[in-house]
């Protein structure tokens, strides 16, 4: 007659054997997920072109990408004319550098509304969504990254009887 000896098991252990085992299965139901879920066509014209808007606050950016060697147009003015500080045109260029698509495409945006700093992130959110459309497997990177999410902020309107939105005047109590 063989004795089987039970093993003590800490409520820890248990905790980890079941976590291992949800997080084995989630990871196989994505994979599965992923297999069939139906893969999205590009979006493109007959010139092999994307069109999206990208947004931010009051600036609206309408952005066509195009295969090409990297050429930004502005508002007709190369992207240096038009956004002279580094820090935008990295902000405008971070949605081919997550892709690793830096200068394989040429894009043309007319941007208006908002401040500088407005329109850089409405051409980014443009960009993004053009390249989701042009290369629709690139969505989880973008997405990931956040660039395709639209940023709703907006100024808060003046209400009456107030100076500003919020500002109010001083309160005399005499």
């Amino acid at each position: 007659m063989v004795k089987t000896t039970k093993k003590a098991v800490s409520l820890t252990d248990l905790k980890k054997e079941t976590v291992v085992e949800t997080v084995a299965t989630a990871a196989e139901e994505t994979k599965a997920a992923a297999e069939t879920a139906p893969v999205r066509a590009p979006k493109k014209d007959k010139l092999g072109r994307s069109q999206a808007v990208g947004k931010k606050k009051d600036a609206v950016a309408r952005v066509i990408i195009k295969m090409g060697k990297g050429k930004i147009v502005v508002n007709g003015r190369a992207l240096n004319d038009y956004f002279p500080r580094p820090v935008l045109q990295m902000v405008i260029n971070q949605p081919f550098a997550v892709t690793n698509r830096e200068g394989q495409f040429d894009v043309v945006c007319n941007v208006h509304g908002g401040g500088l700093s407005g329109q850089a992130y409405a051409l980014r959110h443009g960009i993004s969504r053009c390249l989701d459309m042009f290369e629709p497997e690139l969505h989880t990177l973008l997405k990931r990254a956040g660039f395709l999410t639209r940023d709703s902020r907006v100024v808060e309107r003046k209400k009456p009887g107030l100076s500003k939105a919020r500002k109010r005047f001083q309160f005399s109590k005499r």
